[in-house]
């Protein structure tokens, strides 16, 4: 496998591997990244597509892109998917995936020109005092001391971070500004998490900096994650033949290891409570989801908690890791990301709403109407002062096909599980669905008067516990994570959030699809390039322009400083004036 970037190969169609024919494919999972995988073996590897079994332990594909409406219950999305224009292995990927909705037409093509008529952003981004204080200002707060923290992390060499935590790097500097309450609820990271991911992250998405106060660099798909994502992946591989095994768990894979050698032998399934196993050969490939951000989650009602549950069941992504950890040291340290779910836990809430009464008062905030079919909240609203740290989104409605016209769906969610919360004096994790829905209408400035009756009669609200959730953000160093394919390995590769490989970063729907690609790119020797991560890092412009972002738009030349390196700088700047170097400095805002 190799990368590439530009037209040359992105266009290309890859030669037939050799003895593709062969082989089959064994994938573990149906998640984003197992569904790609499954997607380019079929595509690009030209596999038959009954030679391709899929195992998923429940009776629903999906892995954490959900969006269901369970009997009885409602309406649940765990989670949402923020797009960035440059996820280049989802573009390649999606341009070929047909649209479920439109004839002749692409998935891409559809979220293209839906993006491009209705671009993404936000009127509101910050609310205080129950919805008084609402606005998206614009600006960071950081002073030249946080800056240059920021600065520091990015240019910190990995290695240096291993183990590390954001306190480590960052002080009240940073930690008290407009910044890290835009970063920390946008990604859901928490002070303790990793200082390796936080510059990860940075230098990812340094061209988009100057969108994070009012989220325009976000792109989103029509209807929740599930039926604009996965549905469509789904029958595009049935199409092709590709076999799905549901109610069956991957309890075990059994490798055979050699000196520079590793071949996954034996898979071992739990099929409605029967064991079978799967002997493999060299010939046969197994993809593995290893860990899960979703295992253990739980799922209440209006009127029931989510249970805090964050046992290891048999079967589960960890504990399947677990065992697989233990036959090599490359296969990764699955403890260092599943040991704490105090540490790794946050709650959502899926709200639909059921009359007339709450809208005004999203549209108050928001400050579009809801039912317009357009970008809403263009992206989530965090209500600062909330003691879960509180925040909610609305995108574009309906977000199921089958929503009743007249019904809203939302999504909130709070990363302080353990905390009382303002109105409702109980951790969020005790609460029912409609304890939770009280909370959020009082920070959205409903009346305390009418509080309970709005969330009773008005909303049906279910609440979502993720043990697991941020896991892939705990402290870790090299090797704690498997590489997608292991030095070594014949016949099998590592998926997912939980599988290593560069440049990337975990919590998107990129990072999943990537590894699903470069794996089967690796086992099949594809011959076309793998995408290359977007290099904006390397962009001059694109750092020029993040800091400048981080001031404010102030630029660098009113930095304080002594009168003699001012007099030294104003000597140096007056001579590049008429150069390019100039001009790009004056461009971008630096002098």
């Amino acid at each position: 496998m190799y990368y590439s970037s530009g037209n040359y190969e992105a266009f290309a169609r890859p030669l037939k591997p050799k003895d593709v024919d062969r082989k089959s494919a064994y994938l573990v999972g149906t998640g984003l990244a197992a569904l790609t995988a499954a997607c380019y073996l079929v595509r690009d590897g030209q596999m038959k597509g009954e030679h391709v079994h899929i195992f998923e332990k429940g009776p629903i594909p999906g892995g954490a892109c959900d969006g269901y409406q369970y009997p009885g219950i409602g309406y649940v999305m765990r989670g949402g998917r923020e797009m960035d224009n440059h996820f280049e292995v989802m573009w390649d990927l999606l341009r070929s995936i047909p649209s479920i909705e439109t004839d002749g037409v692409s998935v891409l093509d559809e979220y293209y020109w839906l993006n491009k008529k209705d671009p993404n952003y936000s009127l509101c981004r910050v609310t205080e005092k129950q919805g008084q204080d609402a606005h998206t200002d614009g600006r960071f707060g950081l002073s030249d001391r946080g800056c240059m923290e920021i600065m520091k992390l990015f240019f910190t060499p990995d290695e240096q971070l291993y183990e590390k935590r954001i306190t480590d790097v960052f002080d009240d500097e940073v930690f008290s500004s407009n910044f890290w309450l835009y970063w920390r609820t946008m990604f859901a990271f928490e002070n303790w998490h990793s200082a390796l991911e936080m510059k990860l992250y940075l230098k990812r998405y340094i061209h988009h900096v100057g969108g994070l106060p009012d989220l325009r660099a976000l792109r989103f798909t029509k209807y929740n994650q599930y039926e604009s994502m996965i549905l469509p992946m789904i029958r595009y591989l049935e199409g092709y033949g590709v076999r799905f095994h549901y109610n069956t768990k991957v309890t075990n894979i059994e490798f055979e290891i050699a000196e520079g050698r590793k071949q996954a032998k034996t898979i071992c399934l739990l099929v409605d409570e029967h064991e079978e196993r799967v002997d493999l050969t060299e010939n046969d490939l197994v993809f593995i989801t290893n860990g899960g951000c979703v295992e253990s989650t739980s799922i209440g009602a209006q009127d029931q908690p989510a249970d805090f549950d964050p046992a290891l069941r048999p079967g589960s992504g960890w504990d399947l890791w677990k065992k697989i950890a233990a036959q090599d040291e490359a296969f990764g340290h699955p403890e260092v990301f599943c040991s704490d779910p105090e540490q790794t836990n946050w709650m959502s809430a899926t709200i639909t709403t059921l009359d007339e009464r709450i809208v005004p008062y999203i549209q108050n905030i928001c400050q579009r109407d809801p039912f317009s079919g357009g970008v809403v909240t263009g992206g989530i609203v965090t209500a600062r002062d909330s003691n879960w740290l509180l925040s909610w989104t609305f995108n574009r409605q309906p977000q199921f096909r089958d929503q009743p016209k007249g019904q809203l769906v939302g999504w909130l969610y709070g990363l302080f599980s353990d905390k009382p919360g303002n109105y409702v004096k109980k951790p969020m994790r005790d609460c029912t669905g409609k304890e939770i829905c009280m909370e959020w209408l009082y920070h959205l400035g409903v009346p305390e008067s009418q509080i309970e009756d709005l969330a009773e009669h008005s909303a049906n609200t279910v609440p979502v516990m993720m043990p697991y959730i941020t896991a892939f953000f705990m402290p870790r160093k090299a090797g704690d994570r498997p590489a997608v394919v292991p030095e070594g390995a014949v016949n099998f590769a590592f998926l997912g959030q939980f599988a290593e490989t560069p440049r990337d970063t975990i919590f998107t729907t990129e990072y999943s699809m990537r590894t699903g690609m470069e794996a089967v790119y690796t086992l099949l020797d594809i011959d076309r390039g793998v995408p290359e991560v977007w290099g904006s890092t390397y962009d001059v412009r694109d750092l020029l322009n993040a800091a400048v972002q981080l001031r404010d738009g102030r630029p660098l030349s009113d930095l304080k400083m002594s009168w003699a390196k001012r007099f030294a700088l104003d000597k140096v700047l007056d001579k590049l004036q008429e150069t390019d170097l100039g001009r790009l400095l004056q461009e971008y805002k630096i002098i």
